[in-house]
């Protein structure tokens, strides 16, 4: 694994993704537990992510993040999976800015 310095649009997308799990429709959460499991095993890594309905979305694209940039792809099965890592993670940040908007909205219809 490669030593990385994370961007600060990394560390954004981090910041935006809750604590708690997002609201993925079922196809959503089964391609980014996909996503998470078949890097776990093409690359012999595990985290302690349960699934992206179940644990702290911020954790898990915490984690996602951390093995794009740091993991080397050496075998088909590696490159397979380290290629879905992106998809991944614009997915949790797209759900992630819409449950954030979402919230906002009702803030400002209760202000009003």
């Amino acid at each position: 694994m490669k030593d990385y310095i994370p961007e600060l649009s990394e560390l954004r997308m981090v910041r935006r993704a809750p604590e708690g799990p997002l609201p993925f429709s079922a196809e959503d959460r089964t391609y980014v537990l996909t996503c998470l499991r078949d890097v776990e095993r093409s690359f012999g890594v595990a985290s302690l992510i349960v699934g992206p309905g179940d644990s702290s979305a911020r954790a898990l694209v915490k984690q996602l993040i951390e093995w794009w940039r740091t993991l080397e792809p050496k075998t088909e099965a590696q490159r397979d999976a380290y290629g879905r890592l992106p998809g991944a993670i614009r997915l949790i940040d797209t759900v992630s800015t819409w449950v954030e908007e979402k919230a906002r909205s009702r803030s400002n219809r209760s202000e009003t």
